[in-house]
């Protein structure tokens, strides 16, 4: 469950309830405000809805069919989440910083959900190689 409070004059966060029903301030971009913001007056508690009425459940046959629809197979609504922490390491946010962001206890879990590749760590294989070593001997 997540919680926007839009009666403040100007809304920078999203509270998330995680498992262990823990309040977890989460700071929203530019552009997930601009989608709450969009979404603002369309129903008065909740800001996604299908049809009119609450949308409070996300692992549901239309989530399937969707899934089914674009092709996806294998795939679960928390799959977003390892996702969103992976974007998120992938582009330099520190694990420190990602702890916090996802609400995670320790840096342990916040690895097990950033499942990474190699590719954003190539730019430090170059900081030692013969040619530095060589010249920092001379």
């Amino acid at each position: 469950m997540s919680i926007v409070n839009f009666n403040i004059p100007e809304v920078t966060e999203l509270i998330l309830l995680v498992k262990a029903r823990k309040a977890i301030p989460v700071p929203l971009n530019s552009e997930a405000l601009n989608v709450l913001l969009r979404r603002k007056d369309i129903h008065h508690d909740n800001v996604f809805t299908f049809r009119g009425k609450p949308v409070d459940q996300v692992n549901t046959k239309a989530w399937k069919k969707a899934l089914a629809r674009a092709g996806i197979e294998n795939f679960r609504w928390h799959d977003l989440r390892h996702t969103w922490a992976s974007w998120h390491v992938q582009n330099g946010t520190p694990l420190v910083v990602l702890q916090e962001l996802g609400g995670w206890e320790s840096v342990e879990m916040v690895r097990r959900y950033a499942h990474l590749n190699a590719d954003h760590l190539s730019k430090y294989a170059e900081a030692v190689t013969c040619g530095t070593i060589l010249s920092q001997a001379s």
